[in-house]
């Protein structure tokens, strides 16, 4: 009998109270141009390629994030341009319910700056992600001017982090830099190189997979040229073609050319 009252309270309780599904839509508005478009979908494409061997992160762009303390979509709530939570599962989501993701919030956003969300980017929501959210690392970008900015959380509080002399910005949270190639915002390991795109990774692996097949060409080409070139010492040796032949593994014909052109 100890059990029936909480069990029954319980029960009145999810009977009264209308809580929301765990699979809210996302309900952000349209992007501001192709380049922020275009921004967003190749962040979104670069970390999850670079954490496609790891279930335990999640990557998202333009997806409502839904942190009522109160479990109500219709108050308190954002919408990252990208954002990545580490430490998570890794399957398709129709938004970010904080109160159904074991109060998890993001570890790193990246806001691409425009002329209608600047300001807020740059002041009301980075006081969110640093003081409500706690957002281990804040980055901004705007795909026009190129302005480019992050912060790092430091004892409750947001400090710029310093630049490279390149001008890249270092991330704890993917222990890689963030910097500036072609007018676009991309990754760069600790090496300085850059972090490819699935495409360019495939591309980069055909480009070596042909420079080991030219180099493997060219390695058996010098082998049979130096086989040629043997035939002449061997048969000055007093050998016949057929011991050359299989001296050299050569054919009979190649050796009976060598020896013509002599």
């Amino acid at each position: 009998m100890t059990q029936a009252f909480p069990t029954a309270a319980k029960q009145l309780v999810e009977q009264t109270v209308a809580f929301p599904p765990a699979d809210l839509w996302s309900d952000e508005p349209p992007l501001e141009s192709d380049l922020h478009r275009d921004q967003i979908d190749l962040l979104i494409r670069l970390i999850r390629w670079f954490c496609r061997d790891r279930q335990d992160v999640y990557v998202a762009g333009n997806l409502t994030v839904y942190y009522s303390p109160n479990q109500k979509k219709s108050e308190y709530f954002r919408g990252p341009d990208v954002f990545v939570v580490l430490g998570t599962e890794n399957h398709p989501r129709r938004s970010w319910t904080v109160w159904h993701e074991k109060g998890k919030y993001p570890n790193l956003i990246v806001e691409l700056l425009s002329d209608s969300t600047a300001e807020v980017d740059r002041g009301e929501k980075k006081e969110i992600y640093q003081s409500v959210w706690r957002v281990p690392e804040y980055f901004w970008f705007d795909p026009v001017t190129l302005e480019f900015q992050g912060f790092q959380l430091v004892k409750g509080q947001y400090e710029p982090i310093q630049p490279t002399a390149q001008g890249w910005l270092w991330s704890d949270e993917l222990g890689l830099y963030w910097g500036v190639d072609q007018r676009m915002l991309r990754l760069f390991t600790s090496g300085g190189g850059l972090v490819p795109l699935p495409e360019e990774d495939a591309m980069q692996q055909a480009e070596q997979e042909r420079q080991r097949a030219e180099q493997e060409r060219q390695r058996a080409e010098q082998e049979r040229q130096a086989r040629l070139d043997a035939v002449s010492r061997l048969r000055s040796l007093g050998l016949t073609v057929e011991q050359i032949v299989g001296a050299l593994s050569l054919s009979e014909e190649e050796v009976r050319s060598v020896m013509e052109q002599d």
